[in-house]
């Protein structure tokens, strides 16, 4: 097939075909006495490969080390592979579009209608509505429900039901009125350490040990500032950026008690 056959059978324009070729990631036929390119099945499967590995959002140099693997493999199996990633791509967009489904049939959309039901349900029991530190925290936990996979929402889901048992939701609202009232403090308020104290006793075994799994080697620093420690630094530093001195320097103690007990 020529080149603009090869295309149109997996969907992506000749200069697309062109630019992968280009950048090493399709091997280019060599040309026949006419000049053009004859294409073949296997030219096709893995030009369909690389799109595929494109839109997951692989770099190239992942793509390459993928393609390297495909490489002397019966193309029966890289078939049976692509296949299988193209399974995975219409399971995600069928939970998509259930979910959208679900929020087309709300009468009124409001901002939980945004995260997957059941942390939707989490958030209304944990949150106090009146609560500034709570909406802040449930902002957060909006934040990481969006961007975690099934797999990731289901184990964040999980780690917060134990906070919406009735003594620890009483200890939860008790804990956030106490971040709400340093909201005006400074680091040397004495409320911080027994805050602190109580934060950490407060959390379940299993979110304080994947806490510590996820954060950055330096300590949280008590004021704002940047740092690049990574995914667990970004984390940190978005949420201190929103909190008073008094309340980072809280976070700080609860950063560093995690580490020392860990």
């Amino acid at each position: 097939m020529r080149i603009g056959e090869l295309a149109a059978l997996v969907g992506v324009s000749t200069r697309t075909v062109r630019h992968y070729h280009n950048l090493g990631l399709l091997p280019e036929p060599v040309r026949l006495a006419n000049g053009y390119r004859e294409y073949r099945l296997r030219d096709a499967v893995a030009l369909a490969r690389v799109r595929r590995l494109a839109e997951l959002g692989l770099s190239l140099d992942e793509i390459r080390d993928v393609l390297a693997d495909d490489r002397g493999r019966e193309l029966r199996e890289v078939l049976v592979e692509l296949d299988a990633d193209l399974a995975r791509q219409q399971e995600a967009i069928g939970a998509r579009r259930a979910r959208l489904a679900a929020l087309l049939a709300e009468t009124e959309l409001h901002p939980d209608s945004t995260v997957s039901p059941d942390m939707a349900a989490v958030l209304r029991e944990l949150s106090p509505a009146d609560s500034a530190f709570a909406r802040l925290d449930r902002e957060m936990l909006m934040l990481a429900d969006a961007a975690a996979d099934p797999a990731g929402r289901a184990e964040l889901i999980d780690l917060m039901r134990p906070l919406t048992e009735p003594e620890a939701l009483a200890r939860s609202h008790a804990l956030y009125e106490r971040l709400d009232a340093l909201a005006d403090a400074g680091v040397g308020d004495p409320r911080i350490p027994a805050l602190a104290a109580d934060l950490v006793a407060h959390l379940p075994a299993e979110m304080a040990a994947l806490m510590v799994a996820n954060l950055p080697d330096a300590e949280v620093p008590a004021a704002p500032g940047p740092r690049g420690d990574g995914e667990g630094g970004a984390w940190l530093e978005a949420l201190s950026a929103e909190l008073s001195p008094a309340q980072a320097e809280v976070f700080r103690l609860v950063v560093v008690t995690l580490k020392e007990r860990a």
